[in-house]
């Protein structure tokens, strides 16, 4: 059986691998939704961990976790750009309309 702080690094893989289907599927809303919850998990997280910690097979299994998280991250981050560089563009133009 899992810690509990180890679920909450499962937590975050969970929602991590969701963001990237929303990604890949352009639904940006959905995207910033689940990284709402990320925030959120990430806090407990923190609070949760105060006082205890990872047993060396548990710390492995996060390490593991947080590499496929990060990996889910910079795909998502590169599905991003487009998408931001355009809403930059908007933006940009929507400014100059307003002067």
């Amino acid at each position: 059986m899992n810690s509990p702080l180890l679920r909450y690094y499962e937590a975050i893989e969970k929602a991590s691998a969701e963001m990237l289907d929303a990604a890949r599927a352009g639904n940006w809303d959905h995207v910033i939704k689940l990284e709402g919850a990320c925030v959120l998990l990430i806090s407990q997280l923190k609070n949760a961990a105060r006082g205890s910690g990872l047993s060396g097979d548990e710390a492995q299994l996060k390490s593991r976790i947080m590499k496929r998280v990060l990996v889910h991250d910079a795909e998502i981050r590169h599905l991003a750009e487009p998408w931001l560089e355009d809403l930059d563009q908007r933006m940009g133009n929507r400014s100059k309309t307003l002067h």
